[in-house]
Order: C-alpha cells, then structure tokens, then sequence
C-alpha cells in the first residue's frame, strides 16, 4: 500500500522525468547515423591478424572524414560505415588501415546507403514503432475485455501506452545527452533497442495488469485501492528480480562486449529500469488514480 498512498509523488518524478527528456530531445537533438542520413559502407578482412578497433581509429582520424563506425565481424574482419566518400576517399581509407602496407586487408564488399534509402528506413522504423503500440493497445483492450468495474478494459490499453512512452522517452533523453557530448549516433540498434524495451516493458506492466484483474475476479477486497496495492505486493518481488537478472547481463555486454553495441547496453539497460519502475510505480497509481477520477465525477 506504501506505492499507493504515495501515488502522486511516483506520478509527479515520472512526468518531471518525461519533460526534462522532452526538453533535451529538443534541446540537443538527436544525432542520426549514416543508417538513417545515407554513406558509404565497406566490409574487409585480415588475412592473419585483425589490428585493434582503436589502431583503426587513430589511423583514420587524420583523414577528416567526420564521423566514421568501425564494427567487428566474423575473426578477422571489419564492417566501416562512413558519409558519402569519393573514390580518392575510398582508397585513402584501405591505405590508412593497411598498416603501412604490412597487413593489407582485402575488401570484401563496398556500397553506397542513398539518403533515399535512409529516409526510407526512417519511415519503416517510425511505422513500426507505431504498429507495435497500437497492437499492444488492441491486445491489453481484448485481454481485459472482462474487466469493466471499476476501471473500463479500454483504459488498461491507455495506462500502458502512457506507460510505454515513459519507458522510451527517458533512456532517448538520456541519449540526446550522449549524442551531444559524445557523438552518439542513431542506429538500426538504437530502433531495435526501443522496440526491446517496447516489449519487455508492456510484459511486465501485463504481469501487474493481470494480477489485478484476478485479483479483482476472487474478489480479493471490496476496496479498489487494497486490491490494487495487493497486487502489487504480490509480483514487485518477481518483476525486480526479473529485471535485474537481464540488467546484468547487459551491464556484461556494456563493459566486456564490443564497443558496437555499447550504447544499444546502456539504451536497453535504461528502458529496463524505468520499465520495472513504470509498471510499478506508475501504471498501477494511474489506474488508481483513473478510479478515484471516476468516483469523483459521479458525486
């Protein structure tokens, strides 16, 4: 019941989060990588062995191409994404990381991402985004279609739309932060990371949903409040715990895994944590909240 009774305080530090992650958005900006502006990309391997990803990175920062991403593939190769680059460019590129000539790669592949072909995963993504709240909203509606006393099954559905862009909102704030003062970029990880946590998180605030719901059928208290709060009691020990486990094993892949996917880690690492507080802290207050609206405006 401590959740409850101290509802509007967990409500007012999630909108107070979800402004201030508007407000860098709007601020800073995101910065968009090559999948989405259009470059070049290029795949090589190493005959013997592969040179260390920072070695790549010293020897083609003199070259001023701005923004390059080198990401490991296979033992012995390199994927390098960089802007539209002209053929002097090009070849400037597999002479800086052949070594001074004593480990030349051999390129594998070399193609051109069309700023058409950028704005068209842009789109993609954005309707992907958008089919996947909309079938969250129409499954949690048919799922809860039972339940209609003392909260209707529809406003399950908004709850955990509300709910959903609070769990994405926050960790792309805090990306807009790493973008502007470490030159992260957005990338097909970046969208499969949000749509992760799209996922995970509508699961677990299912999981509270669903209890309450049961709950609400064996008629475990005539007051919506105690039910609501029991519930919680129930499965906020399963859903940290839940959430924990796959936040360590993110942390692993952060500080041991490739730097390719360190700010997928810490973006899912994010969506995570404000998903387990969302689906406890303010999913349930907000039905709560919903019920006690209701009850107002009947008086």
């Amino acid at each position: 019941m401590f959740i409850i009774k101290y509802k509007k305080i967990f409500i007012s530090i999630s909108i107070a989060l979800v402004i201030l992650s508007f407000a860098s958005l709007f601020t800073f900006g995101l910065n968009f990588g090559i999948d989405f502006k259009g470059g070049a990309l290029m795949e090589v391997t190493y005959k013997d062995v592969r040179p260390a990803q920072t070695d790549l990175d010293t020897s083609l920062k003199p070259l001023n191409l701005g923004s390059i991403l080198i990401q490991p593939t296979g033992d012995l190769g390199y994927i390098i994404k960089t802007k539209d680059i002209s053929d002097i460019e090009h070849s400037s590129i597999l002479s800086a990381i052949s070594e001074g000539g004593k480990n030349v790669p051999e390129e594998k592949s070399f193609s051109s991402i069309g700023p058409s072909v950028g704005k068209e995963l842009t789109r993609k993504a954005v309707l992907a985004i958008v089919l996947v709240s909309l079938g969250i909203i129409l499954f949690i509606a048919y799922a809860f279609r039972k339940v209609s006393k003392p909260v209707s099954s529809w406003r399950y559905g908004f709850i955990a739309i509300v709910t959903l862009l609070h769990d994405v909102m926050i960790p792309v704030g805090l990306f807009t932060i790493l973008s502007h003062y470490y030159g992260a970029e957005v990338d097909t990880l970046f969208v499969v990371a949000i749509l992760t946590v799209l996922g995970l998180s509508v699961s677990d605030t299912i999981v509270v949903f669903d209890r309450i719901r049961e709950n609400i059928k064996n008629r475990a208290s005539t007051d919506f409040h105690e039910t609501v709060g029991k519930s919680l009691e129930q499965v906020y020990p399963r859903s940290i715990n839940t959430s924990l486990t796959v936040i360590l094993v993110l942390l692993c892949l952060f500080f041991f895994g490739p730097s390719a996917t360190k700010y997928f880690s810490l973006m899912m690492i994010a969506g995570m944590f404000f998903g387990t507080y969302s689906s406890i802290f303010l999913a349930s207050p907000l039905l709560v909240w919903i019920e006690e609206f209701q009850n107002r405006n009947k008086k």
